[in-house]
């Protein structure tokens, strides 16, 4: 429950931060936060991480509901696994969620965040890969464990 929660609050942070964006910026405006380090710079990506696969929408919105039915399907595995196994579950979930939103509504991914070393990104992209980081750290956190035990 309380995880389901947590993919619901990115979700909603995901979706206001960018109804923000849309509401305030043009497509291609970037307003400097802190000059030449990290800027908002709006962008409508097509593609996948890095803009690959550009213009496959419904690739990836078929791969966005396979994997969160897999992790529904494997809900109570992952709640056995621990508590990180279930905050990497929840923010991936809910990252998956907000990114298929845009793919499903406009077609496209709403980018903003803009660290100029890095393709642009958004809240959703950050659950993501913070919920894939926390599931690795949970795997190979049970993996030295059961290899102490042995």
């Amino acid at each position: 429950m309380v995880y389901g929660l947590l993919a619901l609050l990115v979700v909603l942070v995901d979706q206001a931060t960018k109804h923000f964006v849309v509401q305030h910026f043009a497509v291609g405006e970037s307003v400097p936060v802190v000059e030449n380090i990290f800027h908002w710079t709006f962008i409508l990506n097509r593609g996948a991480a890095f803009g690959m696969l550009e213009g496959s929408r419904w690739l990836f919105v078929v791969i966005a509901l396979a994997v969160i039915g897999g992790v529904l399907y494997l809900r109570k595995e992952i709640e056995q696994s621990g508590v990180l196994a279930c905050m990497g579950a929840a923010l991936f979930t809910g990252g998956a969620v907000g990114n298929l939103i845009d793919r499903t509504l406009h077609g496209v991914v709403i980018d903003f965040f803009d660290f100029r070393i890095w393709p642009i990104f958004n809240v959703a992209d950050i659950a993501i890969c913070t919920g894939v980081g926390l599931i690795i750290w949970s795997i190979l956190k049970t993996e030295l464990l059961e290899s102490k035990k042995n």
